[in-house]
C-alpha cells in the first residue's frame, strides 16, 4: 500500500473558527463534525493525520501486552482524551489507568490523577508535540510513567521516563531496543521484535 497522499485543503469542509481565547476541552464534545481523534493543546484544535502501519502495529502490540500482563487492579485504554486542564485535553495512544477509573460507558475523557502510563508513538507530523509539548504537559499534570515510542528501521524504540514529583518533570530511566522489560509501574516484558505478529508473546 502507498504511503498517504500530499495533504489537500478540502473546499467543502467549513473548519471552526476558534473563539476569543481558544477553544476548551468541553468544546471537542460540543462541536459538530469533528474528524476523529481530535486533540486540544494550548486551546487549539489538533487534527491527525492518517495513521501508518508501523503506528497502528506498534499500538497493537503495547496495548496486547499491557493488557495481558498488567495486574488486576489496571486497566489498558488506546486513543482516549486525557483532560489536562481547560486549554489541554491530548490524546495518548495508548493509557493504563486504575479499573474504574472511567465512570460510565458515555465517558469521552480521563482525569489526569487516574492515569499510571502515558505511550505516544511519534508520527512524522507529531514530533514536536511528542516530544516536547505533550511530556511537559504530562510531567506538570503529575503522570508518573510516560513513553516515547518511535521507529528504527521498521522496530519500536521505547524511550521510557518516570516523573520527579519535586519538579514535575520527567527523568529518563531507559532506551529499550528488541526487548521492552521493567519493574513499574508493574512487571512488564515486551518482545519488541513481534511488532508484526498477530499475537504478541513474553520473551
Amino acid at each position: 500500500m502507498s504511503a498517504a497522499p500530499e495533504f489537500e485543503l478540502d473546499e467543502q469542509y467549513n473548519y471552526p473558527v476558534p473563539p476569543p481565547g481558544g477553544w476548551t476541552a468541553d468544546d471537542l464534545d460540543r462541536l459538530p463534525d469533528l474528524p476523529r481523534h481530535t486533540e486540544l493543546i494550548d486551546g487549539s484544535l489538533v487534527f491527525v493525520s492518517p495513521q501508518t502501519t508501523f503506528h497502528l502495529r506498534t499500538m497493537r502490540l503495547l496495548e496486547t501486552a499491557l493488557l495481558d500482563q498488567a495486574p488486576d487492579e489496571l486497566d489498558v485504554f488506546r486513543e482516549f482524551t486525557v483532560r489536562l486542564n481547560e486549554r489541554n485535553r491530548p490524546e495518548p495512544d495508548v493509557l493504563v489507568v486504575p479499573t474504574g477509573a472511567d465512570t460510565g460507558p458515555k465517558d469521552t475523557w480521563l482525569k489526569p490523577e487516574d492515569v499510571i502510563l502515558a505511550v505516544e508513538v511519534v508520527s512524522e507530523d507529531s514530533e514536536d508535540r511528542d516530544r516536547e509539548v505533550k511530556p511537559r504537559k504530562y510531567a506538570a499534570a503529575g503522570i508518573p510513567h510516560f513513553w516515547r515510542v518511535e521507529g528504527n528501521e521498521g522496530l519500536p524504540v521505547v524511550y521510557v521516563y518516570e516523573l520527579d514529583p519535586a519538579t514535575r518533570s520527567y527523568v529518563p530511566s531507559g532506551i529499550f531496543h528488541n526487548r521492552l522489560k521493567l519493574s513499574v509501574p508493574f512487571e512488564i516484558d515486551i518482545d519488541l521484535t513481534a511488532i508484526d505478529r498477530r499475537r504478541s508473546s513474553r520473551a
